[in-house]
C-alpha cells in the first residue's frame, strides 16, 4: 500500500494525475481543453504521460492554468467519418468541462481515402462542432490548429496533398467565417520530418514544439482594435487571407491592402510588405497569428524611386494616424528591396527591422543584367524612365541604389535579415546580398543572412518561417525567451547516452532519488551531457567518458552527477524548482549549462536564462559555494560563429556582480592551445564534448577549487 501511495504522490508532483483528481483543482485557474486526435492524445510520443503536448503545455503555463487532454486516436472531424470525434466520451467530457480556452486539433484522419468522399461536409461539420462548444461556454476562446504535414508515401492513408490543398484551406475558411483564431502547425513541421518518426505523429521533441507555440499564443497580451474603422474607411473590398480579414481600398491616391489579426498585440505592430503581395505568405501568416497587422502599398513599376518613397511616406502617416506602431517591420521581396531600402534611407528612425528575401539591391545586376544575371531589358527600360536616367553610366553614378548606401544603413542601426538562394541567376546573390552584407558588416552594421544552397530566385521565404518570424518578434519586442521559462525536457533517444527506454524523465527521477537519499554531500555537478559524462552511480547512463577522471579526483568526496544530455537552461530551471536537489545539502555546486541553447536562443537570451538559472541555484543552495561556468568553451576554431557567440555570452557574464557564494569561471584559456583553438586532445570533433583527457583537466580544476573552499572554511572556523 505504501508503494501505491508514493507513486500517487509522485504523479501529483509531476502534474500527471487522472481527470478525477484534477476536478479538485482551484476554480480560479484558466481551463484549457485540448480536443483532437492521436496527435493530441500523444500516440507515438515516448512516455506520453509526461510528454504529450497538452501535458508539456501545462508544465509551461504553470499553476494559473489547468490543461486537460481530450484527444482520441483515429478520430475524424467529419460526422460521417470512419471514427467521428462527435461520438466519443471525450467530446462529451470536454463539453461538460466548460473550458475557457478550447484548442481543436482535428482534420488529419479526414484525409484518409475512406473519408475523402465526405470532405464536402467538412466546413459545415467544423462550424457545427464550434457551435456545440459555444453552447457549453459561449465565452470560450476557440482556437483552430491546422494539421501537421504527413510524410507518408501511401496515398490511401493520411495524405499530405489532401491536408495541404483541402483540409487546411477549409479550416482557414471556418476561422475566417466564424472569426476564430488559428495556429499553423503545418509550417512548423514541414521542414522537420525528423520530428515525426513515423511520418505522421510528432515525437516527444516535436510535441515540445507544439506546446511552445501554444504557450506563445495563450500568454501573449492582445486587445481588440479595428484599424479600418479607426481610419474611417467605408469603401473597401473584403476577402479571406488564409483565415484573416483582408481589406482592399483606395485612399488619397494610394492603392492599399491591409490584413488584420484576430486581435492585435498591445502596441499594434505591423509588417509592411514591399511587392508581390500574397506570394509565399508563410511569414505574413505567422505574424498575423501573433497579432501583427499586414500592410501593402502598391508602388508597382516605380522601382523604389522618389514617387514610390512619397507614396510610402503617405501610407506610413496614414497607418500611424490609424493607431499602428510608429516603427513597422519591413518585408522586402525581390525588387521590393529597392523601395524598402530607399524608404529606410529617408526614414531610418521609423523602422524596427528589415527582412529582405532575395532582394534587388543593385539594379545594374537586375534588371540591368550587367553582371552574372540574365537581366530584364523591359524592366531596365522602365527603371531608367522611373529615375529619369538616360544611360547605364548615369545609373552607375546616381548613388541612389541600396548598394550605394550601405555605410549609412549600417550606422542607422537597423537590424536586417536576408534570406537568399545561392544559385539565384535572376538576382545573383554575389552581386546583391553578399556584397551588401559584407559592406554592412564592415561598417559595423547589424545584418544576418540565411542562405539556401543550390536554390535559385524561387521559392522565396522558408517553408517553416520560424527563423524569420523570430527575427521580427525579437526586434519588435515580442519574442518570448524560452531559455528563462522553467520546463521539463522531452528527450527520449538512447543516443543521448542512455539505456533504451530510460528517457529524460527516468534520468531526472533517478537524480532526484539520489539527492533525496543523500545528505551533506561534498559536490553536486549540475549540467547537460558534458556533466552527465562524469558518470557516478546512475545506472541508466551508458556513456561515461569522465568516469576515470572522477575516480581520480573525486574519490575522497561524496558527489552526485546531475547532468542530463540535451538540457538547456530552462530544463535546469525546472529541475531545480521541482526537484529535491537541496536535500543533498552540497558543500560545493558546479553549474555548467548553456551550450545546448546556442541553436535556439540569441546570446542575450542565453545570458538571461543563465542568470535565472543561477539565481534559482543560489536560492536552492544558500550555504553552498557555486562554481558557475556558464557554457563550457565551444567551437574548435577561435574565429567560428559558435566561439563568437560563446565569447559574447561570457563577456556579459564577466561584467556581472555575483552573489558572494558564487565563483564565476571562463575555462576557454584552460582548454585551448596557445593559438586559441580548442585543444583537440581534450575535445571531441564536434567542438562541444570533452574527451576523457578533457575531463581530467576539468576535474583537476574543480578539485583545486574545492580544496580552496574547504581550506578557507577551516580557517574561518
Amino acid at each position: 500500500m505504501k508503494k501505491i501511495t508514493s507513486l500517487f504522490l509522485l504523479l501529483l508532483l509531476l502534474g500527471c494525475v487522472g481527470e478525477s483528481e484534477k476536478a479538485n483543482s482551484p476554480s480560479n485557474r484558466i481551463k484549457i481543453a485540448c480536443i483532437g486526435n492521436s496527435i493530441t492524445y500523444g500516440y507515438g510520443v515516448d512516455d506520453r504521460v509526461h510528454n504529450a503536448f497538452p501535458v508539456q503545455l501545462q508544465q509551461l503555463l504553470g499553476d494559473g492554468y489547468e490543461v486537460r487532454n481530450y484527444g482520441v486516436s483515429g478520430c475524424t472531424l467529419l460526422e460521417n467519418g470512419d471514427l467521428p470525434y462527435w461520438d466519443t466520451q471525450e467530446f462529451k467530457d470536454a463539453l461538460e468541462y466548460k473550458a475557457d480556452i478550447v484548442l481543436i486539433k482535428l482534420g488529419t484522419n479526414d484525409s484518409k481515402l475512406q473519408n475523402r468522399n465526405n470532405l464536402g461536409e467538412f466546413e459545415t461539420d467544423y462550424k457545427a462542432l464550434v457551435t456545440e462548444i459555444r453552447k457549453s461556454n459561449e465565452q470560450a476562446r476557440v482556437v483552430l490548429m491546422l494539421p501537421v504535414p504527413s510524410f507518408l508515401k501511401d496515398s490511401t492513408k493520411i495524405w499530405d496533398p489532401v491536408l495541404k490543398k483541402e483540409i487546411i484551406p477549409l479550416t482557414q475558411k471556418v476561422a475566417y467565417d466564424l472569426d476564430l483564431e488559428s495556429i499553423d502547425l503545418y509550417q512548423l513541421f514541414i521542414e522537420s520530418p525528423n520530428l515525426m518518426p513515423d511520418g505522421v505523429h510528432p515525437s516527444s521533441i516535436g510535441a515540445t514544439e507544439i506546446a511552445k507555440r501554444l504557450y506563445e499564443h495563450i500568454v501573449t497580451e492582445k486587445q481588440s482594435f479595428d484599424l479600418i474603422q479607426d481610419l474611417g474607411i467605408k469603401d473597401f473590398q473584403n476577402s479571406n487571407f488564409y483565415g484573416f480579414q483582408q481589406f482592399d481600398f483606395e485612399h488619397d491616391g494610394l492603392q492599399l491592402k491591409v490584413v488584420t489579426p484576430k486581435e492585435a498585440l498591445y502596441d499594434k505592430p505591423w509588417i509592411w510588405r514591399a511587392r508581390f503581395f500574397g506570394h509565399e505568405p508563410q511569414t505574413d501568416i505567422a505574424l498575423l497569428e501573433r497579432g501583427y497587422h499586414l500592410v501593402y502599398c502598391d508602388v508597382s513599376n516605380l522601382y523604389g524611386n522618389k514617387e514610390a518613397v512619397d507614396r510610402w511616406n503617405r501610407c506610413y502617416q496614414l497607418m500611424v494616424r490609424g493607431g499602428l506602431n510608429p516603427k513597422p517591420a519591413l518585408e522586402a521581396m525581390s525588387r521590393g528591396g529597392l523601395i524598402a531600402y530607399n524608404w529606410a534611407v529617408e526614414n531610418p528612425d521609423k523602422i524596427a527591422c528589415i527582412y529582405a528575401d532575395a532582394p534587388v539591391l543593385d539594379p545594374e545586376s537586375w534588371p540591368g543584367g550587367f553582371g552574372k544575371g540574365v537581366g530584364s531589358p523591359n524592366d531596365w527600360k522602365q527603371l531608367m524612365a522611373a529615375y529619369q536616367l538616360e544611360n547605364a553610366q548615369q545609373a552607375q553614378q546616381s548613388g541612389v541604389w541600396p548598394i550605394h548606401n550601405t555605410e549609412f544603413l549600417a550606422k542607422s542601426g537597423i537590424p536586417m535579415l536576408h534570406v537568399c538562394g545561392t544559385a539565384d541567376t535572376v538576382v545573383p546573390y554575389e552581386e546583391n546580398t553578399a556584397l551588401f552584407a559584407n559592406r554592412i558588416s564592415a561598417a559595423g552594421g547589424d545584418i544576418s543572412v540565411i542562405t539556401k544552397e543550390e536554390i535559385g530566385h524561387h521559392p522565396h521565404s522558408l517553408e517553416n518561417p520560424k527563423a524569420i518570424a523570430d527575427f521580427v518578434l525579437e526586434h519588435t519586442g515580442h519574442k518570448i525567451n524560452f531559455a528563462e521559462i522553467p520546463a521539463p525536457g522531452s528527450e527520449y533517444r538512447s543516443a543521448a547516452g542512455w539505456q533504451e527506454g530510460k528517457g529524460w524523465w527516468s534520468q531526472a527521477l533517478q537524480i532526484d532519488s539520489l539527492c533525496k537519499a543523500s545528505n551533506a554531500i561534498d559536490l553536486l555537478l549540475i549540467g547537460n551531457s558534458i556533466t552527465q559524462g562524469w558518470g557516478g552511480p546512475r545506472n541508466y547512463v551508458t556513456y561515461k567518458p569522465g568516469q576515470d577522471a572522477a575516480q581520480s579526483y573525486f574519490h575522497d568526496l561524496k558527489w552526485i552527477g546531475a547532468g542530463i544530455s540535451g538540457d538547456r537552461t530552462e530544463h535546469i530551471l525546472w529541475r531545480l524548482e521541482k526537484g529535491n536537489y537541496a536535500a543533498s545539502k552540497p558543500k560545493v555546486v558546479s553549474l555548467a549549462i548553456g551550450v545546448n541553447n546556442f541553436p535556439h536562443n540569441s546570446s542575450e537570451e542565453i545570458v538571461a536564462g543563465l542568470v535565472q538559472t543561477l539565481n534559482s541555484a543560489v536560492g536552492q543552495f544558500p550555504d553552498a559555494t557555486i562554481l558557475f561556468f556558464g557554457p563550457l568553451p565551444t567551437g574548435l576554431d577561435p574565429l567560428s560563429v559558435r566561439r563568437a557567440k560563446f565569447r559574447r555570452i561570457h563577456k556579459e557574464l564577466s561584467q556581472m556582480d555575483f552573489p558572494k557564494n558564487v565563483e564565476y569561471f571562463n575555462l576557454e584559456a584552460l582548454l585551448s592551445n596557445d593559438k586559441g583553438f580548442l585543444n583537440t586532445e581534450l575535445f571531441s570533433a564536434d567542438g562541444i564534448h570533452l574527451l576523457p583527457e578533457g575531463y581530467q583537466v576539468w576535474a583537476e580544476f574543480i578539485k583545486m577549487q574545492w580544496n580552496k573552499i574547504n581550506q578557507n572554511q577551516k580557517i574561518s572556523e
